[in-house]
């Protein structure tokens, strides 16, 4: 993950909070006074976003001092003391909620990423994968927290894979026209993933020699069946209406890929408080 990716939100973040006049409730009970603080975990789940917890009071005071006992990927569990911070008692306060949203977020990604792949590792060798339904601004974040979850990302965004889903087949007039132009256009400068709908579609899809297939909203009997069409020929993915159970069941179809909207749609925030400690 690159500075470029968080320096600007946590920028926008603290300015949203402080605006110009800065924590005032703090700012009228403390001054020059120093402290100590602890970070802890009352939560079950993966830690990320580490880093970016700590710029935040650098950012706001750099001489805050943030150190933590846990690393991005370790497992977390309720009383474990995360981190520890020192410096002064203002600054810690003024940047608290900034650098707690951030952290929250993250390891609530990839605390949900982590219980899908546990999922699809119970029968099969399926690899979870993300999506780009993130929060704008946030896509490079939480692409990292999934893979802190020990998922995988799919594409960062439209620029770097091919993806032809059904709005692009049904303006183009079928799979085999749609892919006829793109590799007119790319050629093999991309590998090339195609959205099936039915049976029919992964038989077209496979006769144009794609690289991936993509069963959109299939039951799962019809994945079943798309996986023995293709007989290992080619990659397969599943999306839609994915939860833990679901993945559990069709995880030992045979499939290469499962992506899932709500890892990082809508998460469930990592529950953390951090303590000022006397």
């Amino acid at each position: 993950m690159k500075k470029t990716d968080f320096l600007p939100l946590i920028k926008r973040a603290l300015d949203e909070d402080l605006n110009t006049a800065g924590d005032i409730t703090s700012r009228a009970i403390f001054s020059k006074e120093s402290g100590k603080a602890v970070l802890l975990s009352k939560d079950t789940g993966i830690l990320a976003g580490a880093e970016i917890f700590a710029r935040v009071f650098t950012m706001v005071d750099r001489k805050t001092k943030v150190s933590f006992l846990f690393q991005d990927g370790s497992v977390l569990a309720p009383g474990d003391t995360v981190a520890r911070l020192s410096g002064r008692v203002y600054s810690i306060l003024k940047a608290e909620r900034t650098a707690l949203n951030f952290l929250s977020l993250l390891s609530g990604i990839a605390t949900r990423t982590n219980s899908f792949v546990k999922a699809a590792r119970e029968k099969g060798k399926a690899c979870i994968l993300d999506t780009r339904k993130t929060i704008p601004g946030y896509r490079a974040l939480s692409k990292y927290a999934v893979r802190m979850g020990g998922g995988t990302n799919h594409r960062m965004g439209l620029y770097d894979m091919v993806l032809i889903k059904d709005n692009h087949i049904d303006a183009a007039g079928g799979i085999t026209e749609a892919v006829k132009r793109l590799k007119a256009k790319w050629d093999r400068r991309f590998r090339i993933e195609v959205e099936c709908r039915t049976i029919e579609d992964v038989k077209e899809a496979l006769a144009c020699g794609v690289d991936v297939i993509m069963l959109d909203n299939m039951t799962d009997e019809r994945i079943t069946e798309a996986v023995r069409e293709t007989g290992g020929r080619v990659k397969m993915e599943v999306s839609g209406q994915m939860d833990i159970e679901r993945i559990k069941q069709i995880s030992d179809s045979g499939i290469d890929y499962i992506s899932v909207g709500k890892l990082t749609k809508s998460v469930d925030a990592f529950d953390f408080s951090l303590d000022i400690v006397v």
